[in-house]
């Protein structure tokens, strides 16, 4: 099925979004499959997303929950421009985030502030202080707020589909 897409301002994500990008960039779940066009999976293996970055015309879509049901940008967008050097990648603290299960942790605290909370301890236990952590995500979330990316652009694409897109 094919819908008219209507053009929508990304807003700035929930700070854990940040982190989860750093997984997705260092568990090796990101491919680029055409000009601006990327797969990412999801931690679990089970959702594969679309994205769609074009920074020339100021367009960003994906087929995450974040960015196509709250309008935020999601974590698929933020590794897609931290790959692309729109936004610094840190491999310390990513290194430290390897093979974290970000859709289990999500399910089931079901609150980000929690989430946070683990995945700072399990930082630290691979050599990243909190403070580190903290200060990376500050200066990536300021950073978000000067990139003026908007979703849709008016034409007709193909429908994502329940929940993580095609698969």
């Amino acid at each position: 099925m094919r819908v008219i897409e209507p053009v929508v301002k990304l807003r700035s994500p929930p700070k854990i979004k940040v982190l989860e990008a750093l997984g997705a960039i260092v568990d090796g779940r990101i491919k680029q499959v055409g000009e601006g066009d990327y797969v990412v999976v999801s931690s679990d293996g089970y959702r594969k997303y679309s994205v769609h970055v074009d920074l020339e015309r100021g367009i960003a879509d994906s087929t995450d929950n974040g960015t196509t049901y709250k309008g935020y940008m999601g974590y698929p967008i933020i590794s897609v421009l931290m790959l692309k050097g729109v936004l610094p990648y840190n491999s310390k603290i990513a290194n430290a985030l390897k093979g974290i299960k970000w859709k289990e942790l999500n399910d089931k605290y079901k609150r980000y502030e929690i989430v946070m909370e683990i995945v700072k301890n399990a930082a630290r236990r691979g050599g990243v202080e909190p403070y580190e952590v903290d200060a990376y995500v500050e200066d990536i979330m300021k950073r978000l707020e000067g990139i003026r990316l908007s979703t849709g652009d008016g034409r007709k694409r193909e429908e994502a589909g329940p929940r993580g897109g095609k698969q």
